[in-house]
C-alpha cells in the first residue's frame, strides 16, 4: 500500500491511498493521531503534493554503504555515524532545491537515500522488533553543501550546517507501508541528474541494516512518531567525481527506489537573493 499526503484547493492537508490504476482515494483520520486512517470512498483532488510526513526530527546516517565508504577510502564504522537535519529543511516532491546564496555554497551535492518513518513512540527497541515501529518508507535526497560541511575556513566538520539549509531534505513522493516492502534491505536505488544515471545500488549494501539503525537510534533515546531516518547514500555522489559534479541552477534530481516511486526536484538559486 502507498500513502500520499497532499493539500486540497482550500489548503487543507489530507492523506490518500494509491489504487492499482493510479487513482487516489482520500483517507479519513491521521496515521499519528487517535483516529487511524480509513477509506472515505471519495476521490482525492490534490492541488499540491506534499512530502508524506511533516517530520518531528530528521536523523541521518553517514558512511552506511560499503561501496560509498570505498569511494572515499573511509574505514568501515564500528557504530552508525549520526548527524541531523532540522525539520525546516523539508522539501516536497516537485518543489525546488535552493542553492544557498546568503550563506553561499558552490559545492551542493545530491545523495539519494531510503528514508524510514517511525510510526509510534519508542525507546530501546531491539533489532528483532525494530521494524514493528515503522509506519513506512519513502525516497529522500540528503542534499549537502560540501564546502560548509568540510572546509576549515567555513567551520569544516560541522555536518549539520552543510546539510540543514532550507529545502535540503526532499521526501516523497509516497509512503510505502511495511506490507508493501517485504525487506527494506533488498531494494534497488537509483539517482539521476538531468536524466543521467549517477547512483545505482541495492540497499543490501548497507553496513548497518534498517532494523539495526532503529535499535541504535532508539538506545536510551525516545523516537517520537513522525521521526524520519535517512539511512545513508551509496556511491556515485557528485563529490566522488573527478572533477566534482556539483548541482547548478536548472538541474533536476530524481531519486527512484523500488516499490516506492520517484522523487524529483528541480534546482534553483535561493529565493529572495539579490
Amino acid at each position: 500500500m502507498k500513502l500520499h499526503r497532499y493539500a486540497d484547493a482550500g489548503g487543507a492537508t489530507h492523506y490518500a491511498i494509491e489504487h492499482g490504476e493510479g487513482s487516489l482515494e482520500r483517507l479519513l483520520g491521521d496515521p499519528f493521531g487517535p483516529e487511524p486512517l480509513r477509506p472515505s470512498g471519495e476521490l482525492a483532488l490534490p492541488a499540491r503534493h506534499l512530502a508524506p510526513v511533516q517530520p518531528r526530527a530528521i536523523l541521518c546516517i553517514g558512511v552506511n554503504y560499503r561501496r560509498h565508504a570505498a569511494e572515499f577510502g573511509s574505514a568501515i564504522p564500528q557504530r552508525p555515524v549520526l548527524f541531523m537535519k532540522a525539520p525546516s529543511a523539508l522539501q516536497h516532491p516537485g518543489e525546488p532545491i535552493e542553492l544557498p546564496t546568503a550563506l553561499a555554497s558552490e559545492a551542493v551535492d545530491y545523495e539519494g537515500e531510503l528514508a524510514v518513518v517511525i510510526g509510534r513512540r519508542c525507546k530501546n527497541v531491539s533489532a528483532s522488533e525494530a521494524l514493528e515501529a515503522v509506519l513506512g518508507y519513502t525516497c529522500a535526497n540528503d542534499v549537502s553543501a560540501r564546502d560548509w560541511q568540510k572546509r576549515p575556513e567555513l567551520g569544516g566538520g560541522q555536518w549539520c550546517r552543510g546539510k540543514t539549509f532550507d529545502t535540503f531534505a526532499p521526501l516523497g513522493p509516497a509512503l510505502a507501508t511495511p506490507a508493501a516492502i517485504a525487506d527494506p534491505n533488498a531494494l534497488g536505488l537509483r539517482t539521476e541528474v538531468n536524466g543521467e544515471l549517477r547512483q545505482e545500488a541495492s540497499t543490501a549494501d548497507m553496513i548497518f541494516p534498517v532494523a539495526d539503525l532503529i535499535a541504535f537510534l532508539s538506545g536510551s533515546t525516545t523516537l517520537e512518531a513522525g521521526t524520519v531516518i535517512l539511512t545513508g547514500t551509496p556511491s556515485g555522489v557528485g563529490m566522488g567525481s573527478d572533477p566534482p559534479r556539483w548541482l547548478k541552477p536548472g538541474d533536476s534530481v530524481s531519486v527512484t527506489i523500488e516499490g516506492i516511486g520517484t522523487l524529483t526536484n528541480p534546482v534553483v538559486l535561493e529565493r529572495g537573493a539579490g
